[in-house]
């Protein structure tokens, strides 16, 4: 249902997997990757463009560990990479025109932090017209109790209910699990 004309592509969207970002603490870490790689080779063997999007500020420098994807994630380099500064994957970045030049109009989107950046690149995918679909057992985020937050496990559920019932005219948001994911459907 996008309403971007000839963009009937499905893309995958690995936001944020990086090990400054994904640490230990992170609620079901391994399984959360685990769920992306199979996406990954699911994507892949389908010829279904992988768009990696990496984030940089003065916790995750760019050339320095934090700053690197985990390890247990393979980025070919046919994959675009975009690098980004704000939350919002779109903002300030090349994403639209890689999306663009792949005829990308629905997104599966992946990664962390659930609050942070997943969710308002979510919710930039949708004002720009993209479908976004969000994959409920494929984000997570990090622990920040000590800032007021709920607890990691609760931020995820609510992700996830928040994001199973968006829609805007003429495009929808939504959530599904790794095993159901399709990424030849359109409506």
């Amino acid at each position: 249902m996008t309403t971007l004309p000839d963009r009937p592509n499905t893309g995958l969207l690995i936001i944020d997997v990086q090990n400054g970002v994904v640490g230990p603490g992170s609620p079901n870490r391994d399984e959360v990757i685990a769920n992306i790689n199979t996406l990954i080779g699911k994507a892949r063997a389908e010829d279904v463009p992988v768009v990696w999007v990496q984030h940089q500020d003065e916790e995750l420098v760019p050339g320095s560990e934090s700053w690197e994807y985990v390890p247990e994630l393979k980025r070919l380099d046919t994959e675009p990479l975009v690098h980004k500064t704000y939350r919002d994957s779109f903002e300030d970045t090349d994403l639209e025109s890689v999306l663009a030049e792949r005829g990308v109009g629905r997104l599966v989107v992946t990664g962390a932090q659930s609050d942070f950046c997943v969710r308002s690149t979510l919710h930039a995918a949708l004002v720009r017209g993209y479908d976004a679909t969000l994959v409920a057992d494929a984000h997570t985020t990090e622990d920040l109790t000590e800032y007021g937050a709920p607890a990691p496990e609760q931020v995820i559920a609510h992700t996830n209910l928040y994001w199973s019932g968006q829609h805007a005219p003429g495009r929808r948001g939504g959530t599904v699990k790794t095993a159901d994911v399709d990424f030849t459907a359109t409506d």
